[in-house]
């Protein structure tokens, strides 16, 4: 159940029995009567250049203030979000024990309704 599943070998159909012909090399047939000599190669693109070293990361003082008030308001957000949870689970299990006393209530004194 847990061992790897090993895929059938390939069964594609060889180059013999293909209907694709095999690649020569020349983009066209030596018949061809395009506007163009079937024996010249494209010409090539040139080289892209190399690539310009990038200076260090410099922080100046208007971005390190940007950044420290948004590490701020980050903070500051998921405190909300984390303190605002545990409120809700305090909530939850007080109103919780609240139902507990006043079932355990009812059910200890059936007489007295």
């Amino acid at each position: 159940m847990f061992t790897p599943k090993i895929p059938p070998p390939d069964t594609a159909p060889t180059p013999a029995t293909s209907l694709v012909q095999p690649l020569t090399g020349l983009v066209h047939t030596p018949s061809c009567t395009c506007h163009h000599t079937p024996g010249v190669p494209p010409a090539q693109a040139p080289a892209p250049a190399a690539p310009v070293a990038r200076p260090a990361v410099q922080l100046t003082p208007g971005s390190l203030l940007v950044a420290a008030a948004g590490a701020t308001a980050m903070v500051l957000v998921i405190g909300t979000v984390l303190v605002s949870m545990l409120l809700a689970t305090a909530i939850t299990a007080a109103s919780v024990a609240l139902c507990a006393v006043v079932l355990r209530s009812l059910l200890n004194r059936p007489n007295n309704r």
